[in-house]
């Protein structure tokens, strides 16, 4: 595995959104079409995609099931899904790795329901991703709505005895404003924890991303392509040729 450069299909409503701070009244649509925005970036060589069930992350349980069997039944088998929002219970992460999903990502439930989080891991080892999504260093659950007085560190280090297969790291208060990866708040992380980390949250250029997977040995894994990449700031297809070029991208 190496450094992965991974844009984000946000789904709400059966149209591909990018939210501001995590905030279903601040979001732009892109396209009412997210097969086709997902052919886009499998035609663009990603290597894997960040797919996202945002009703599903609000209400607890996956409601645009739809449009992500689509888009893994077409695409699962030629690039890599990890596929979160909603996913509080081991059946659904049964059925979405068996229509296609490489990595499940669990957010809210891992938090709340670490015998589940335990069970999950257990069953399926090193194909569940944890999203730790935090807002002042304080993890936020049910699509960031509420905020806990857990410590993002000291939580993932409570994490490091189960069979994880990444630590999904998003700052909220830079997710959608293109103003920068907090880099040294997920360093921080990286070098508590021995799971590698991806990085979210206000990616702004295509530099950054280079810059990043220098990181890659200090256990930054890769980073989500989101408002930066919708608004045209980054082309991944020359951002996965210039990785290509100077690192290894096998994610």
């Amino acid at each position: 595995m190496a450094f992965c450069a991974i844009p984000a299909i946000d789904i709400t409503k059966g149209s591909c959104v990018r939210l501001k701070q995590g905030l279903m009244n601040d979001s732009t649509v892109y396209s009412e079409n997210p097969v086709q925005v997902a052919r886009r970036w499998v035609n663009e060589k990603a290597t894997r995609i960040h797919l996202v069930d945002l009703d599903g992350a609000f209400s607890g349980n996956q409601e645009n099931t739809a449009v992500i069997q689509r888009i893994l039944r077409e695409f699962g088998e030629k690039i890599s899904f990890q596929v979160g929002g909603g996913i509080r219970d081991i059946e659904t992460v049964e059925r979405l790795i068996n229509i296609g999903a490489t990595y499940v990502v669990i957010g809210t439930a891992a938090v709340n329901d670490p015998v589940f989080l335990e069970r999950v891991c257990s069953k399926f080892s090193n194909k569940i991703i944890v999203a730790l999504d935090a807002r002042d260093g304080k993890i936020a659950t049910h699509g960031w709505s509420e905020t806990t007085k857990l410590d993002v560190v000291d939580f993932a280090k409570s994490l490091q005895k189960l069979n994880i297969r990444n630590i999904l790291y998003t700052d909220i208060g830079r997710d959608g404003m293109q103003v920068g990866i907090n880099v040294s708040s997920t360093l921080r992380l990286a070098e508590a924890v021995n799971i590698p980390i991806i990085a979210s949250g206000g990616l702004s250029s295509a530099k950054e991303i280079e810059k990043l997977a220098e990181f890659y040995d200090g256990g930054i894994s890769g980073v989500i392509l989101g408002k930066a990449l919708y608004e045209g700031n980054i082309c991944l297809k020359n951002v996965i040729e210039t990785l290509n070029r100077k690192f290894d991208t096998k994610c």
